[in-house]
């Protein structure tokens, strides 16, 4: 099993803004959007912007690993030794597993598409 990081999760309360700066100042294309869900291609990985309330330092990105099967790199992690790794969750076109690493920031295995 190979998890590639496929994009980080910026929480933001401004999708506008946070969208103008990382589209227009930037100048990353906008290659998906979503309610509430604004995605930019960054070369190998992807920068998304996921509405919500951002605090600094008390809620840093979430970096994302791409798994085409989730239960399965979710099972595989587990055999390795990580605890703590949430059940899978289906949302309405991928499935994800949240968790943390050692130090206590959030990583996410997602179907989600590259």
């Amino acid at each position: 099993m190979q998890l590639d990081l496929s994009r980080v999760i910026i929480f933001t309360a401004d999708m506008q803004g946070m969208t103008g700066f990382y589209h227009d100042v930037i100048g990353l294309e906008i290659v998906g959007r979503e309610e509430g869900w604004v995605e930019f291609a960054a070369g190998a990985c992807k920068i998304a912007l996921h509405k919500g309330k951002s605090a600094i330092g008390k809620r840093p990105p979430k970096l994302v690993f791409y798994a085409a099967d989730v239960a399965a790199a979710r099972a595989a992690l587990v055999r390795r030794g990580m605890k703590g790794l949430g059940p899978v969750k289906s949302a309405a076109k991928f499935d994800m597993c949240d968790g943390r690493d050692p130090d206590g920031n959030p990583i996410q295995i997602s179907s989600r598409k590259k």
